[in-house]
């Protein structure tokens, strides 16, 4: 028996039945809330009154169930760090780029720190919540751990990942609530001039510019580039089927500016007259367009003189009062460096004159525009990742090397200036770095996050042996570094480090000492946890001192002491055994700016205290720690 042929078995569910009704003549009315789904009795009220009905105080901003929740957690310290991985990483200790492995959230807030204010564009690609959608579930308060695997709301990693179902009555609150506290502390990790870019579609563009608005300010949104995907979404006759996305673009300030893009062979066609200054194109020195009348700049109406004396005043064809594009003293500046140049024009029988302003080709500069539609959509994506991997197809959905190099391109990015993608998938963002850096020779630097969701085991990807998505961007990283390094032969930085996220290197009670009884702390005289490494504290180190992690790391060997040297003098960490003041008298030599040890690691209390004493003697400007 098909299942609608069974009976109910179950009294009439009127609430539902009488939502229903009232959803389809109040449409507006229907609303989120943290149960689901609901009526908003206050503007059915209104909706049912011809007077204005006293309710909730109203405001123009943008409010769901959640939204309390996610300010918080954008705000509630971690405990977390990353790890080094060496054996994933190119040329670890030289390279200045960094792929970090791990719930974004989570490493959003470790990076605060290192990378306040020095972000100068990020670009992320997040889950467009077309229904079918994972998103990022942060606050589980009510549950407890195994309840969370039980129902399939953690994977294998420990990460917070739920299907965002259209039918779930917190649809678009669940989103939001995932993107709120993101891009709250992306916003404080970007550059005074700093710009982001967010891809987005239809589904939730109008949440989406709210959220930004609020997070980056109504005046820092700066456009809109309605983006061609080449692929045609959706089918039948139920909704318009949809060919573009979006890119929001919102700057930290006004110091953002766009930087113009080169021209193509096509745009310079235009400039179809020469002398001997070269190639030129002619522009209207009346001012068309809006504001073009003589009232909308009193000063740009004056008379200038044709080569046969005759006054010329800009005048519309309909002949009322226009305006020039520029004062009286520009154009006297034009007419004596040779841009100006007068045309006789036939109009009624007889000839009149016109005047142009010159646009040499050397001064030709192009802006981009919100429409995107000459740039190679989704399709070539594909076949490029494709490509990269001997023709298998283990990625969906890659977003276009082309469309983000535009992007880079736009965005005033000067040498060693820090693009970050904390949704970076397939490693698209890193790919459309390496290939600018090799074409510019500039060394932008890039940071990616990805969350390392598994592949589906049905997939070739894990067939071929790649069990999260982590995992192929890395290897598609690797694989483009070494083609462009073939193609271009530039001297360039190809490599990344990899970092993971996880818990903290560092025991229970050395953030929770009070909790432990005195005698158990004896049990904890190291208080690292056992199966961390030097590098892994290192890390760790360097992000609670807010060093970035892309600085150069040396290794080297003082008084039989394993030492790791960051940028120069800037930090010297050692977490060896043993720490004495032979060791002490050696490193002071260096003259570091910050030094750390292991509180367990000297030889005696005696040689802690003598250390400290001979650090402060021998080189006064060193800070030293412990951990």
């Amino acid at each position: 028996m098909s299942s609608n042929e069974k009976l109910d078995l179950a009294s009439p569910n009127f609430v539902n039945e009488n939502f229903e009704k009232l959803a389809s003549l109040f449409p507006n009315c229907v609303t989120e809330s943290a149960d689901g789904k609901a009526i908003d009795f206050d503007l059915l009220k209104q909706e049912l009154s011809h007077e204005v009905v006293e309710g909730n105080k109203e405001r123009y901003r943008l409010e769901w169930p959640g939204k309390r929740e996610a300010i918080v957690t954008a705000n509630l310290p971690t405990t977390k760090t990353l790890r080094p991985v060496r054996e994933d990483s190119v040329d670890f200790d030289n390279t200045e780029n960094l792929y970090i492995e791990g719930d974004n959230l989570e490493v959003l807030k470790l990076l605060q720190e290192s990378y306040l204010g020095k972000v100068k564009m990020i670009y992320i690609d997040p889950p467009y919540n077309t229904g079918g959608d994972f998103v990022y579930k942060d606050n589980f308060t009510k549950d407890t751990q195994e309840e969370l695997l039980d129902s399939g709301q953690k994977d294998e990693y420990s990460q917070r990942l739920v299907v965002n179902p259209e039918t779930g009555g917190r649809f678009h609150s669940d989103w939001l609530s995932m993107m709120y506290p993101r891009l709250k502390l992306a916003r404080n990790l970007l550059a005074s001039d700093g710009v982001v870019y967010i891809s987005i579609d239809d589904n939730e563009i109008h949440n989406l510019r709210k959220i930004c608005d609020e997070i980056f300010g109504i005046d820092n949104s700066r456009g809109t580039i309605i983006r061609s995907t080449g692929t045609r979404m959706g089918s039948g006759n139920k909704d318009i089927s949809s060919e573009v996305d979006y890119v929001l673009i919102y700057s930290k300030s006004s110091e953002f500016e766009f930087s113009p893009l080169s021209m193509s062979e096509d745009d310079l066609k235009i400039y179809d007259q020469h002398d001997e200054k070269g190639r030129y194109l002619t522009r209207s020195l009346r001012r068309t367009g809006g504001e073009n009348r003589r009232e909308d700049r009193p000063s740009m109406f004056y008379p200038v003189f044709s080569p046969d004396g005759t006054e010329v005043y800009p005048l519309a064809p309909e002949g009322w009062e226009s305006r020039w594009v520029c004062g009286k003293e520009t154009y006297e500046r034009l007419l004596s460096e040779g841009m100006i140049e007068w045309k006789r024009v036939p109009k009624d029988g007889k000839d009149e004159w016109k005047i142009y302003q010159k646009h040499y080709i050397g001064e030709a500069v192009k802006y981009a525009s919100n429409s995107w539609d000459n740039i190679e959509g989704n399709k070539k994506a594909t076949r490029e990742v494709n490509k990269l991997f001997d023709g298998m197809k283990y990625f969906n959905h890659p977003k276009p090397v082309d469309f983000l190099s535009r992007i880079l391109a736009i965005s005033n990015l000067e040498k060693n200036e820090i693009v970050l993608d904390f949704f970076s998938g397939s490693g698209s963002t890193a790919h459309a770095v390496i290939n600018s850096n090799a074409k510019d020779l500039q060394n932008i630097r890039f940071i990616q996050v990805q969350l390392p969701e598994p592949t589906s085991e049905k997939s070739e990807a894990f067939k071929a042996g790649y069990k999260n998505i982590c995992e192929i961007g890395k290897e598609r990283i690797r694989r483009a570094s070494k083609k462009i390094k073939e193609e271009t032969k530039a001297d360039i930085d190809y490599g990344f480090r990899v970092y993971r996220l996880d818990d903290s290197n560092m025991q229970d009670v050395y953030y929770k000492p009070q909790e432990y009884a005195q005698d158990s702390l004896e049990l904890f005289s190291d208080n690292v946890k056992p199966d961390r490494t030097a590098d892994d504290l290192l890390a760790q180190v360097m992000l609670d001192w807010g060093l970035p992690l892309s600085l150069k790391i040396e290794q080297k060997t003082i008084e039989g002491k394993h030492v790791f040297k960051v940028s120069e003098n800037s930090l010297y960490a050692c977490f060896d055994d043993g720490i004495d003041e032979v060791f002490a008298k050696t490193i002071a030599k260096d003259q570091p700016l910050r030094i750390v040890f292991k509180d367990s690691g000297f030889k005696d209390d005696t040689a802690k205290t003598n250390v400290k004493q001979l650090l402060k003697q021998l080189s006064p400007e060193t800070e030293m720690k412990v951990i």
